[in-house]
């Protein structure tokens, strides 16, 4: 449908393009059309790019153990604070492997005491040379081995207990829940997904500029950000990456929000735009004077007695005015109303045709 509405504005063009070039002996003048020349505005407004918001502090979370779901305490949309429940799993089996950790950490520490005890009394009938040196670093020997079984025990128990805390999932931080992927009953494996949350309070947007950019905005590290509905706000903090992605030769560029009264969503989308004090001014045009089919845009600009439909590239809206990024030069004159522009066209046509008669 794009392709097919690209085709009629083609056209268009084509048609307008026929009226001439400059006033020529034979071509009727055109009717009075109201005008305005396009001029660069008096101050840089850089290069527009587009991005998606994002949190800064954001977490997927994950089972860090399997079970089944007992229960889910919290839901999208829910604000959940530090430390609260989520997520609880049946323990039944990480309790049972503590347990046996537990034990084998009593019956180590006993090896252990023992071993420590047999080796203080033989240690004491060495100092009187009734037993020999063979038999004390035996006795050294096997103390040293219960220790590190006392050691390794312990270090099992831990393990073994925070699988059983891994069956309570809490928020990692204060927030909102944006995605729940679980239901209770669902039996889970490590690594599955089980909810994502975010802190609202710190949003940033990230775009990727190309190198040439990017050296000018480092050094005039300034932007302002057009939101979806409409607000505009100037950026608390602009950070250039060091380094270039080696497949596509960009940078990314990294722009903080300031704290808003009304926050944004994460995944909304916005225009970023650097004030990079070395660029043009842009050029715009009213609104009412674009010629819109489908996704093309275009104005009609004039030149002497010459009316042609011009194809743009438009940027960001703001208002009643478009930003024009290619399609028209500073000094070009458009008409205002491109209804009556299609007229004057057909009207010189007709004038045409009858001269010629």
């Amino acid at each position: 449908m794009i392709q097919t509405r690209a085709l009629l504005f083609a056209g268009l063009l084509v048609l307008a393009a026929c009226n001439g070039g400059q006033k020529a002996p034979g071509v009727p003048a055109l009717p009075h059309l109201d005008t305005f020349t396009v001029r660069a505005s008096g101050v840089g407004q850089g290069r527009t790019w587009d991005g998606v918001v994002e949190a800064v502090q954001q977490a997927d979370l994950s089972a860090q153990t399997a079970g089944r779901v007992v229960a889910v305490d919290a839901d999208v949309n829910d604000r959940v604070a530090a430390g609260a429940v989520l997520l609880r799993l049946t323990a039944v089996e990480q309790q049972a492997g503590a347990d046996v950790a537990r034990a084998q950490l009593r019956a180590a520490e006993a090896a252990a005491a023992e071993a420590q005890a047999t080796f203080a009394r033989y240690s004491a009938l060495a100092a009187r040379q009734l037993v020999s040196r063979l038999q004390i670093d035996q006795l050294r020997a096997a103390r040293d081995s219960a220790v590190a079984a006392r050691d390794a025990a312990r270090a099992q128990l831990a393990q073994a207990g925070q699988q059983a805390d891994y069956t309570v999932v809490r928020a990692p931080f204060a927030g909102i829940v944006s995605a729940r992927r679980v239901e209770p009953g669902e039996s889970l494996a490590p690594g599955q997904a089980l909810m994502s949350l975010y802190a609202p309070g710190a949003l940033r947007i990230e775009v990727q500029v190309p190198q040439s950019d990017a050296d000018a905005i480092r050094a005039h590290p300034r932007a302002s950000v057009l939101l979806a509905d409409g607000r505009s706000v100037d950026a608390a903090g602009v950070t250039v990456f060091p380094s270039a992605d080696p497949a596509t030769h960009s940078v990314n560029v990294r722009v903080v929000l300031p704290a808003l009264k009304e926050p944004l969503q994460p995944g909304a989308t916005a225009k970023v735009m650097f004030a990079n004090s070395g660029s043009a001014g842009a050029l715009q045009v009213p609104r009412a004077a674009l010629v819109q089919r489908g996704e093309v845009s275009g104005v009609y600009v004039l030149e002497g007695n010459r009316l042609s439909l011009r194809q743009l590239r438009v940027g960001q809206r703001a208002g009643d005015q478009v930003e024009v990024l290619a399609g028209l030069k500073d000094g070009e004159t458009v008409a205002s109303d491109p209804v009556a522009a299609l007229q004057a066209l057909a009207a010189q046509r007709k004038a045409a045709g009858h001269a010629g008669e």
